[in-house]
């Protein structure tokens, strides 16, 4: 005898669950595809723009600034379970992003390490709120664990490897890994490679 999972991927009890997150989406989020709960949005709806086919797995996490849009996510744009995003400025994600699950991605860090650096005896908590914009370019890949840090802009067509730890600016098309994150591969159009880096 034919199981179910043959004909479809989710059991009977997650199909019925879908079904009850399909109806949520469309009353709460119109045009995006499906919404999974838990989802957690700090700083209301207003604070974010979101473009057609939005889909989000279970446990994703925005923590916005609550007082204008501070987080813009193109069209098609997939996230699977526990993607977290601190958006207190601006965080920009193109069309086409898939992020895979447990990433963190924010424009925001408690204290600075640099100029006028926070002594280390303050308590995090009590340490100023310094932000720089993020971007996140079109067609983009980003692998599991990974984590993209205040200020960072990703090209387009760029693959985030998994547990990376983006400190910096990628250019596109180029495939980066480790911690901290550098450019492994880059895209050679006239000869329709990938090329390894030096």
């Amino acid at each position: 005898m034919r199981s179910l999972t043959m004909y479809s991927q989710y059991s009977l009890g997650e199909f019925i669950g879908n079904c009850w997150y399909l109806l949520y989406t469309k009353l709460w989020f119109p045009g995006a595809r499906l919404i999974r709960l838990p989802f957690y949005l700090r700083g209301g709806r207003q604070c974010v723009l979101y473009g057609k086919g939005l889909t989000l797995g279970y446990g994703c996490r925005f923590d916005l600034a609550g007082r204008k849009v501070t987080l813009r996510i193109g069209d098609n744009c997939k996230c699977n379970d526990r993607v977290h995003i601190v958006a207190h400025e601006s965080v920009t994600i193109g069309d086409n992003v898939l992020m895979a699950s447990n990433i963190f991605i924010t424009d925001t860090s408690h204290g600075s390490f640099r100029d006028e650096a926070d002594a280390p005896q303050v308590a995090p908590d009590d340490r100023k709120l310094l932000t720089k914009p993020t971007k996140i370019g079109n067609n983009v890949w980003i692998g599991e664990g990974a984590c993209i840090l205040p200020g960072v802009e990703i090209g387009d067509g760029c693959t985030i490897g998994a547990n990376a730890v983006v400190t910096k600016s990628i250019p596109a098309n180029s495939v980066v890994g480790g911690v901290p994150a550098k450019v492994l591969r880059i895209w050679n159009k006239e000869l329709g490679i990938w090329e390894r880096c030096q």
